[in-house]
């Protein structure tokens, strides 16, 4: 399965923001976003999730005929979570309104021992979860649904170094069944994690090869194409 963008445009007003997307992405790999401040990145997911209507080119998946709603998984940056619920009833009800999509559907408690959400904290509020905590619950909603592309957008920023590498071998585990793409503004994290690297700067997506010559630094060549120089 691959992902494929061709010519993919989106304005706002008279700036163009993503000027000409075109890029494959295949399954099985976690290929790291990285852009500057205002590059575009989450305008790119955005698009990938239709919740932007594209100005021009399009995107498809090779085996379907249509991109269906479960087909794309995005955990967001900022966590969106009903905090009155527990988590426990989040769950419930997450899974009790998505049962006929839902493959492979597991125990309520096997889905939190997942993403480790210890035992006491399984019947909290989730306004008391803590930013880290209603960033796992996202995720793990989304790893429910079993999208075949997951957009990441600065996942795991929020969490403390334990729980960061948690959720590393967690992606690392699954993606051989997806597309994860991994948007963030550390780059020694994409490094760490991710299979390829890609840049998006000034509109385009530029691949970069993470297989270097001896004495060409990667990070110095990164560095360097998103400064433009």
């Amino acid at each position: 399965m691959q992902l494929v963008i061709e010519h993919l445009k989106k304005n706002f007003e008279k700036k163009e923001v993503l000027k000409d997307i075109s890029f494959t992405f295949e399954q099985g790999k976690i290929y790291g976003l990285l852009g500057r401040n205002g590059a575009g990145k989450t305008t790119f997911f955005n698009c990938l999730n239709e919740d932007l209507e594209v100005d021009g080119g399009r995107f498809y998946l090779t085996d379907k005929e249509k991109i269906e709603d479960c087909d794309i998984g995005y955990v967001l940056s900022t966590p969106n979570v009903p905090e009155f619920l527990t988590g426990r009833e989040f769950l419930k009800f997450f899974i009790d309104i998505n049962q006929n999509r839902i493959k492979d559907l597991k125990s309520i408690d096997e889905y939190f021992e997942l993403v480790q959400i210890n035992e006491e904290d399984r019947d909290r509020l989730l306004k008391d979860y803590s930013h880290g905590m209603k960033n796992k619950m996202q995720m793990l909603v989304n790893i429910i649904m079993n999208p075949q592309v997951l957009l990441l957008d600065e996942p795991l920023t929020s969490f403390d170094v334990v729980v960061a590498e948690e959720m590393k071998n967690l992606l690392r585990d699954i993606k051989k069944d997806h597309i994860i793409i991994f948007s963030t503004h550390i780059m020694e994290l994409a490094l760490d994690l991710c299979d390829e690297i890609v840049l998006l700067n000034k509109g385009v997506l530029e691949y970069v090869d993470k297989r270097q010559k001896k004495g060409e630094p990667l990070k110095e060549k990164i560095i360097e194409a998103l400064k433009g120089e």
